[in-house]
């Protein structure tokens, strides 16, 4: 588990330089451990190492995973593809989803999220490669989406999280990034208020960062290579 530590220190290494190349400070850029297919344990030795934030794809694994943990001062973000008839699981056991990309999801969330319980924090998912087989909405049709998303009861619209195609090319990573940024800020000039830019993962975290990430979810760079 030690391993753990040291990968977690090795990115936190890495997010620090990062946003001090282009004069940010760190502590505005939050670190998601994105833990899906690693058991609980590898959660509690991240968790013991001092990262407080998990992100977790897989509606059944993440659920059982917030369940065994029961720790209040975890913090759970559900990152992955969600369909309609799973959303009651998620909406009561997490604090954030990051994958909105229909208005359907929104509304079933808003509709079952407990009335007990701090509005869900949601980021709409843009598909700012245009790949054909990734979810997202397009970035022309976003306007209209956060508009319907943000006037829902129980959800609080963050901003905008995008997973663009893998690519070694750091200009493309940037330009990619900085389409999502320039999104963002159309949309606050429109008065939305979001504060939240969820991009960048353990392969281009320092592109996202440079292009004003808010908040990168790293696994394998901090838990290692899964099966």
């Amino acid at each position: 588990m030690t391993g753990i530590s040291v990968g977690l220190q090795k990115v936190r290494d890495r997010i620090s330089t990062a946003a001090q190349a282009v004069g940010r400070d760190p502590h505005g850029v939050t670190l998601l451990a994105v833990s899906k297919t690693w058991p609980a344990e590898c959660v509690r030795a991240a968790a013991a190492a001092g990262q407080r934030a998990f992100g977790e794809n897989y509606v059944q694994e993440g659920c059982a995973k917030v369940d065994a943990l029961a720790d209040p001062d975890l913090e759970w973000h559900f990152i992955g593809p969600l369909q309609s008839n799973k959303t009651r699981s998620v909406a009561n056991r997490f604090v954030w989803v990051h994958s909105i990309d229909r208005l359907r999801i929104a509304e079933r969330l808003s509709a079952q999220r407990d009335v007990h319980l701090p509005p869900l924090n949601v980021c709409l998912q843009v598909n700012v490669s245009g790949e054909a087989s990734k979810s997202g909405v397009a970035p022309g049709e976003v306007a209209d989406l956060a508009a319907a998303v943000a006037a829902l009861p129980r959800l609080r619209l963050r901003g905008l999280m995008a997973i663009p195609e893998p690519t070694d090319d750091v200009a493309l990573q940037r330009r990619r990034f900085a389409s999502v940024r320039a999104l963002r800020d159309e949309l606050n000039a429109a008065g939305f208020g979001l504060d939240t830019l969820s991009m960048g993962m353990s392969a281009d975290l320092e592109a996202a960062i440079a292009e004003g990430a808010t908040l990168v979810r790293v696994g394998t760079a901090i838990f290692g290579a899964r099966n």
